[in-house]
């Protein structure tokens, strides 16, 4: 059977802006430069760790835990601010009534990313969900093999949804097909690097087939 496993941040969630103003918050704290949307897809990565001391954070001076909680801390307490993307429930639906089979990978919290899919009424379209341990956003790579084995996933059918060029990298380790979404936490030209098919929407998802690329 078809598979789609899809991420959450900045693919399925619109949380582009909300992450800016906490990162933002964290670099006033220490007296570093502030950064805008541009400047944020340009250098948005993983592990977010490697992200961070590009923006000037010194892990020397401080341990990488205490920014990655406020963070969090201030994420949580924005979150009603976000929305779904444009079309989401939408393309959700359509895939459900197709007979798709879908899943959430996430470098989120386990439990985190549990409960924000239900604050935002998307949690019954999939069959599973798979977050990280902890709050320090390192790689989804292992949560996905999990993920692979638990529910018996058929890799040659299946395809990885996401924003990021670490979803690429994640589809390449998982051996199963990827799809990029360019507006999301990175800009469309370091998508485009992939050489993988990247997509201005998921509105753009409805177009064709997505299994017969």
């Amino acid at each position: 059977m078809n598979t789609i496993i899809w991420d959450w941040n900045g693919t399925l969630l619109n949380d582009v802006e909300l992450c800016i103003s906490s990162v933002n918050s964290l670099l006033k704290d220490r007296n570093l430069p502030q950064i805008n949307t541009k400047k944020y897809k340009e250098v948005f990565s993983f592990p977010v760790k490697e992200y961070y001391k590009t923006l000037g954070f010194d892990f020397e001076a401080e341990d990488f835990s205490t920014p990655a909680h406020q963070y969090i801390d201030l994420y949580y307490a924005g979150f009603d601010s976000c929305s779904l993307q444009k079309n989401t429930v939408e393309v959700l639906t359509d895939f459900r009534e197709k007979g798709i089979r879908q899943f959430v990978l996430s470098a989120m919290e386990h439990e985190m990313l549990e409960e924000t899919l239900k604050i935002k009424g998307i949690f019954h379209f999939f069959e599973g969900v798979a977050g990280l341990k902890d709050h320090y956003a390192v790689s989804k790579i292992d949560v996905g093999k999990q993920l692979i084995m638990d529910f018996e996933i058929d890799r040659e059918k299946t395809i990885m949804i996401g924003d990021t060029t670490h979803d690429f990298e994640v589809a390449q380790q998982l051996g199963v097909k990827c799809i990029l979404v360019a507006d999301g936490h990175q800009t469309p030209e370091r998508l485009m690097q992939t050489g993988e098919i990247v997509i201005g929407s998921l509105k753009e998802l409805a177009l064709w087939d997505i299994f017969v690329i």
